[in-house]
């Protein structure tokens, strides 16, 4: 049965439960309250089955969990955008977030892209945005899909509106066909600017668990 029909029928049964708390003149009822009552109680059961085996409301039923590597330690004053989580040459967890710095006074943009022994490029985001930037630093959730082993570039970019808009539209595509072949490198917008960029390797096998 189609998520449709069972929420038609709902609605139809809770209709027939309004109906039954409606007196006539004569103090009879339209229906039942013998009929409306379960007629009302199916209804809302039904409509709460249908939303959540459906995509009118979008239920996770995986809470994402995320780790952190080791954390490379600064100091002094921070003069160039760089990943200070996880370091070069770190083994990680399939699913991290990668952490960083920037100097207060840069608004460029900031994304992350990883670079697997495919010889693609895919960016990085939480929600086909850019990397969250806040006083100076900045952070995403960064997923790898790869062997166990398998030798990662992670590479930072800062990056103007056009590009900004290219990886978002992108991943947006990716996501609606749940395919995500990464890009190119010549077709990585002329406007990025690479301004760091560490060797990592997974220390778990990680393919296809996204």
């Amino acid at each position: 049965m189609s998520t449709k029909i069972i929420i038609i029928i709902g609605v139809v049964l809770i209709l027939i439960a309004i109906l039954s708390s409606i007196k006539r003149n004569s103090d009879s009822r339209l229906i039942s309250t013998k009929l409306g009552v379960p007629s009302g109680i199916i209804g809302v059961l039904m409509l709460i089955y249908a939303s959540y085996s459906s995509d009118l409301v979008q239920y996770n039923r995986q809470i994402e969990q995320v780790s952190i590597g080791n954390k490379l330690k600064i100091e002094g004053e921070v003069i160039n955008t760089k990943v200070v989580s996880p370091i070069d040459q770190d083994s990680v967890d399939c699913r991290i977030l990668t952490m960083g710095v920037y100097p207060k006074a840069n608004k460029n943009d900031i994304w992350v892209l990883i670079h697997p022994t495919d010889d693609r490029y895919y960016p990085q985001s939480d929600h086909t945005n850019t990397s969250y930037k806040r006083d100076g630093e900045w952070q995403v959730v960064t997923r790898f899909g790869g062997d166990l082993g398998e030798a990662y570039d992670l590479i930072v970019y800062e990056t103007d509106s056009i590009a900004s808009n290219f990886f978002s539209s992108t991943i947006l595509k990716w996501k609606e066909v749940n395919d995500y072949p990464g890009l190119k490198l010549e077709e990585i917008p002329i406007s990025t600017k690479e301004v760091d960029r560490i060797k990592i390797y997974t220390r778990k096998n990680c393919r296809g668990i996204f």
